[in-house]
């Protein structure tokens, strides 16, 4: 990007008060501190992936006045489904993104299906904007 492009830019930035969608998503899309992922076990791989609350923590950083909405709950054959919209405003408006995340409704694991499936929802539509997106690269 040219000096003058970047300082319209930032005076864009300055002026409006937000961003816009290309460096948001530029921002999102660095590297996670290694410090910051947790693993899990599965098909006897190790698994990196970023907790909820986390993402959380890098979309407040670099997308200031996100929001998350949960659009849909359902059961479907023994298993807790729930969409998440992840809302952006930015220079463009506002820029959403969805995705689903699912929890059998015995898990075994920490927390409850409802939960669960929702925090893989909303990391899977961050990761719709770049966060932790390499990390989905096999």
């Amino acid at each position: 990007m040219s000096q003058v492009a970047t300082e319209i830019e930032n005076q864009q930035t300055v002026v409006a008060g937000l961003r816009s969608i290309t460096a948001i998503i530029a921002d999102l899309s660095k590297p996670i501190n290694p410090a910051r992922l947790k693993t899990r076990k599965q098909g006897g791989k190790d698994l990196p992936y970023i907790p909820w609350h986390q993402a959380v923590k890098y979309l407040d950083r670099y997308a200031a006045g996100w929001s998350s909405e949960v659009r849909s709950v359902s059961s479907i054959g023994g298993r807790c489904v729930v969409t998440v919209r992840v809302s952006i405003p930015c220079l463009e408006g506002v820029i959403y993104r969805e995705a689903t995340g699912q929890e059998g409704e015995d898990c075994g694991s920490y927390g409850d299906p409802s939960s669960n499936a929702e925090g893989m929802a909303l990391r899977r539509a961050a990761a719709k904007f770049g966060l932790a997106l390499y990390l989905y690269d096999k």
